[in-house]
């Protein structure tokens, strides 16, 4: 009898929409958590086109919920003809409330923040990655260069050699 392969679904298999590449150089991400995103339509359609910039966006827990802000959700010129997009409105996070309670104690006493890492789809649903890091000093980012460059370099010889 054959293997049966595992069929993914095509689009909805857990991938990747965008990516803040910046968050990991700017940051020490010391643990990822799992958040539902408040969407409309329109932001969907622009979602599964890929028109996000995670870039410059942050979370900031208010009255004991989580928001995304800052995040530019660029709108389709077809999908939102009959309203009037907002691109970079605050978007309301769905996580679990013991979470919740953790994050803002975190957030609130020990100076760490919250950052965005990535957006992806899971079971046809977006769902944000949200990063709990410390601030680097610019000695930490000149560091971690210096890490990657040699990792980079030894790849290299080992190629060759």
């Amino acid at each position: 009898m054959a293997k049966k392969s595992k069929k993914k679904s095509s689009g909805n298999g857990g991938s990747t929409i965008a990516l803040n590449k910046k968050a990991k150089h700017d940051y020490f991400i010391e643990e990822r958590y799992e958040a539902g995103v408040a969407l409309e339509g329109w932001e969907v359609k622009s979602l599964r086109a890929g028109r996000i910039n995670l870039t410059e966006a942050y979370v900031i827990i208010n009255k004991g919920e989580a928001y995304l802000f800052g995040a530019n959700i660029s709108p389709l010129p077809t999908a939102s003809t009959h309203i009037q997009p907002n691109p970079t409105r605050n978007r309301k996070l769905l996580l679990h409330r013991t979470e919740l309670n953790k994050l803002i104690g975190l957030v609130e006493r020990k100076g760490f923040t919250l950052v965005p890492t990535a957006m992806y789809w899971k079971r046809g649903r977006a769902k944000l990655e949200v990063g709990l890091g410390k601030g680097k000093k610019q000695h930490d980012k000149r560091a971690d260069i210096k890490d990657r460059d040699w990792k980079r370099d030894k790849e290299r010889l080992f190629k060759k050699g």
